[in-house]
Parts: structure tokens; C-alpha cells; sequence
């Protein structure tokens, strides 16, 4: 049986940030007023250590989601034993908030019947039957093993695939509906694809997105900065939230309601007074949609 985590309040009402470690002292020895911090879980495996004693402070003082970027879960070759008995204990340790990973590709063979190695990115899937099966049936064991609910993040990604039966939108209400499963809508990631499509109107796209999207299966919503190049945008998490972006998450925030909502930065990270201003802009925005 899968145990819905709960979600405090608070954490719905007050933007999370990303802990990085620029900002671990800064926020453990003058917490901050945001509702959650968010930390990769696999920079946190090992058995002891500074990073992880780090962690359990925070936890003292925050509620801590745990936002994984190695699960592979859309992989053939299935989840690594190893990875998932580290996540399992992780989460036993810390009894998170959320728990996330992505729908990505990321663990195959390169030669048939060699042992699967692990690409170190998040490659895209194609959305379709086959791959749906697979996500499923990957999604399904961590749940099992965790014994909670698992966020799914839609992905940037940077290629399409010719197979594609189904729009992303429905491949992700299909995968949440058949595991129970939820979604962490990244609306960066939205924005991101839109730009990368050359479509005429990428806020209009990715209103049809977010409208597209069942309602109560949207469990956190992730913003961050994108980078704009001649030919490509890239998803580095690296500067401010762009104001497409700010408007994708308003009509998110009216069709979803109040969701718990975390701002990602994770290159060039600034002083945490840059992070906690854009997340104070989020929580301005959940407190309209609460009025």
C-alpha cells in the first residue's frame, strides 16, 4: 500500500527554495521563512558524513523534499537495486515532504546483454504505449518500495521522438492515473520546449499544457531561469525566472490552486537574498490565489 505524504499548510502557502551548498550556513544558522527546502537525494547516499549532517539540520528546521535526478525511470533496463536501496533509506531517515524524479531516460546497455551503465543525464522518451508500460511499471516499484507517493517531473528536452502516439499532456495524466502516482509540473520546463518548438505563441502553449492536465495530480511546481542562445534554450537553472514564466505559473495557480512551489537554481547560484526574493514573488502569487 502506497502512504500519501501530507502536505503541511504552510508549504502551500510559502514558496521552497533549492539548498545549495553556497547557502548551507547562511540558512541553518538564520533559517529563512520558506516553506520547504529541496535538496538532490543523491548527493546526500552516503552514510555520513558533512553533507548529510547538514541535511539533518535542516530538517530540524524545515520541512526537506527530496528531488532525484539518477532513478531513470523511463529506462528498459529498469531502476538500479543500489540507487533505489539508497533512496529508500534516505527517505526512512528523513521521512520527506516529497519525494520527485523525472521521466527521463537515463540507464541502458550499450551492448545487448552487457550490464546497464547509467548516461549521467536526462534523456528524453518517447510518449507512446511502450514507454508508458515502462514508466509505469518503474514508477510502480518505487512506490511499492517507498511506500509513498512519487512526483514525476516533466522534462526539458531537446529532441522528439518519430514514434510519439500520444501528446505529453496525456502520456502524464495516463502514467498518474494508472500508478497513483502524482506530477511536479515544472512550468520552466514548459516555457523551455515551447522556445526550443519555435511555436508562434509559447505562453499560449503552455496554457494549453497546464489546461490539458487533469485536475488533482499536480502535487509541487518547480520554476527556475532558462538560458536564451541563437539557435537553442537551455534549461540551466541559472538566473532569474523569466516573466513568460511568472505568467504560465499564474494560470497554473488558477487552475491547480495552491500548489507547493520551489525555486530551482542551480548554476552561477547568486546570494541567498536573490533566491529568497524570487521565491517571496511565488508566495505573493499563492497568497492571491488563497484571496
Amino acid at each position: 500500500m502506497v502512504v500519501r505524504a501530507l502536505v503541511p499548510p504552510v508549504c502551500r502557502d510559502v514558496a521552497g527554495i533549492g539548498l545549495r551548498q553556497p547557502h548551507y550556513a547562511q540558512v541553518i544558522e538564520a533559517p529563512p521563512a520558506v516553506g520547504f527546502v529541496e535538496v538532490h537525494s543523491e548527493n546526500f547516499y552516503a552514510d555520513g558524513g558533512a553533507a548529510l549532517a547538514v541535511l539533518h539540520e535542516a530538517r530540524e528546521r524545515f520541512p526537506v523534499s527530496l528531488h532525484g535526478v539518477g532513478l531513470a525511470l523511463g529506462s528498459a533496463a529498469g531502476i538500479d537495486p543500489w540507487h533505489l536501496d539508497r533512496l529508500d533509506r534516505l527517505v526512512r531517515r528523513i521521512y520527506p515532504l516529497l519525494v520527485s524524479d523525472h521521466a527521463c531516460f537515463a540507464r541502458g546497455s550499450v551492448v545487448q546483454g552487457a550490464p546497464p551503465i547509467h548516461a549521467n543525464d536526462l534523456l528524453p522518451i518517447a510518449f507512446n504505449e511502450a514507454t508508458l508500460t515502462i514508466l509505469c511499471d518503474n514508477v510502480s516499484r518505487v512506490q511499492d518500495r517507498l511506500q509513498r507517493v512519487l512526483l514525476v517531473e516533466n522534462l526539458s528536452a531537446y529532441l522528439s521522438f518519430a514514434d510519439n502516439t500520444l501528446a505529453e499532456p496525456e502520456f502524464l495524466a495516463a502514467l498518474c492515473r494508472r500508478t497513483g502516482c502524482g506530477l511536479l509540473l515544472d512550468v520552466n520546463n514548459l516555457m523551455v520546449n515551447a522556445l526550443n518548438e519555435r511555436v508562434a505563441d509559447p505562453v499560449a502553449h503552455g496554457r494549453a499544457f497546464i489546461d490539458a492536465l487533469p485536475l488533482g495530480i499536480v502535487g509541487e511546481i518547480h520554476l527556475a531561469g532558462y538560458c536564451q542562445l541563437p539557435d537553442i534554450v537551455i534549461d540551466d537553472h541559472g538566473s532569474r525566472v523569466r516573466p513568460g514564466v511568472w505568467v504560465l505559473y499564474e494560470h497554473a495557480l488558477q487552475r491547480f490552486g495552491a500548489v507547493p512551489t520551489l525555486i530551482e537554481w542551480d548554476t552561477d547560484v547568486p546570494p541567498l537574498a536573490v533566491l529568497l526574493g524570487e521565491a517571496q514573488q511565488a508566495t505573493d502569487r499563492l497568497a492571491r490565489v488563497r484571496r
